[in-house]
């Protein structure tokens, strides 16, 4: 079973990296939290369910999954940083 996901072990740590990024949005925008970590739960059940039952038929497209998955981290986490630089130049004046 580890052999079959091997290749995707790379996008699920940078995935969970972008769980935090996300969370601290949350916090930031200030979500409540029940709400977020209910649908915070939700959603990794969704993704739990999709990756077993999904990953016969996703490892032909394993190159394509990892390039964009990999995409969305990199843009959300871009989309964190430029979110956060109002309140960085805020902290310092």
């Amino acid at each position: 079973m580890f052999a079959e996901i091997k290749q995707f072990s790379i996008l699920i740590l940078f995935g969970n990296i972008e769980n935090l990024i996300l969370a601290a949005q949350g916090v930031d925008a200030h979500v409540d939290p029940l709400g977020l970590a209910c649908l915070s739960l939700l959603a990794v059940v969704c993704w739990f369910l999709i990756g077993t039952f999904g990953t016969r038929v996703a490892i032909k497209y394993a190159r394509y999954i990892n390039f964009i998955g990999g995409l969305a981290i990199f843009i959300l986490g871009v989309q964190a940083m430029l979110e956060s630089i109002p309140g960085i130049l805020a902290f310092f004046h």
